[in-house]
């Protein structure tokens, strides 16, 4: 099992950074977009976390772990896109000033960061469901990343705060599809808890 921590570790290390940064960068410069991603990424980071712990502790504890994360990265994430789906709502009435640079900067940054924890979790999520879907969830989150960056270059190009709430909605409606779909695909190997691989043999 020694396999599965130590890359589910720096994962976990890797997407505290990002998490941390998108959301103090988001809070400064006013971007929903941001905000969402960074709450995308946190809603990972529980079930990184737990996927972590699952391979460290007892088998019984490491099976609830499991179905815990993948709790975390389709129930939950379905649920907290909806509620940022409202707020895109909100802000579309009630536009407020964004800056633009820092969404392009910080949009990059967490691009990079989840290529880098995708990457971390490629090899061990060949042979485990619940990594495979942290690995698919993260591969994902490059291109949700790269969404603030086109909010930021939007509003500096034209001015117009709107574009981040309406790029930030569009974050929020990809990420209920994607993963909905992923545990349509998958949901035997993730919901039953006799189906679940914990690594202990």
């Amino acid at each position: 099992m020694a396999h599965y921590r130590k890359p589910l570790a720096a994962a976990a290390a890797l997407n505290t950074a990002i998490f941390v940064v998108e959301a103090i960068a988001g809070f400064e410069a006013n971007s929903l977009s941001l905000v969402v991603d960074a709450v995308h990424n946190f809603s990972d980071e529980l079930a990184l976390v737990c996927l972590y712990l699952a391979f460290v502790l007892a088998r019984g504890f490491s099976r609830n772990l499991l179905r815990v994360a993948n709790l975390f990265n389709s129930v939950g994430i379905v649920a907290i896109s909806g509620l940022l789906l409202w707020q895109a709502a909100v802000r579309l009435l009630h536009p407020a000033p964004v800056l633009g640079a820092v969404s392009i900067a910080v949009g990059l940054f967490a691009a990079v960061g989840n290529w880098g924890v995708a990457k971390l979790l490629y090899e061990p999520g060949k042979d485990n469901a619940a990594i495979r879907l942290a690995y698919l969830h993260n591969l994902g989150d490059i291109q949700a990343s790269l969404a603030p960056v086109l909010s930021g270059a939007l509003v500096l190009l034209t001015g117009r705060s709107y574009f981040d709430p309406v790029v930030a909605g569009g974050i929020a409606l990809w990420l209920i599809g994607s993963t909905l779909q992923e545990v349509a695909r998958s949901r035997d190997e993730l919901l039953w808890p006799t189906k679940i691989d914990c690594g202990h043999g």
